[in-house]
């Protein structure tokens, strides 16, 4: 849908340019080219910041689970890490052999 919407947002764009600017031909079809690849790249950004927010919500959800989380070589879980919601990070409790180690997870798998 997304898609969609940009497009047609720049067929809008091109129709003003055509009705109402006094651009020849190329530098219509260069600028239309440009907003194209603005559109485009925000929406494959944002498409990409979806699915690393899918795979961290994943992650969060298979360690309240408590199941085991591989994070770089790291085995994480709930008896040797707590969680910070608020920054996605996993923390090495102080009782563990990996006290005081952080791991994002938007690192693990």
């Amino acid at each position: 849908m997304a898609y969609i919407i940009g497009l047609v947002i720049v067929a809008l764009f091109f129709g003003v340019m055509h009705f109402f600017t006094e651009l020849n031909a190329k530098q219509k079809i260069i600028a239309t080219l440009l907003v194209l690849s603005f559109v485009m790249g925000a929406l494959f950004y944002n498409n990409l910041q979806s699915q690393k927010s899918e795979q961290v919500r994943d992650v969060m959800l298979r360690y309240n689970q408590g199941k085991n989380i591989k994070c770089n070589d790291l085995d994480v879980t709930k008896i040797n890490f707590s969680l910070s919601v608020g920054t996605q990070t996993f923390i090495g409790r102080v009782e563990s052999t990996h006290a005081g180690k952080m791991v994002a997870a938007s690192e693990c798998e």
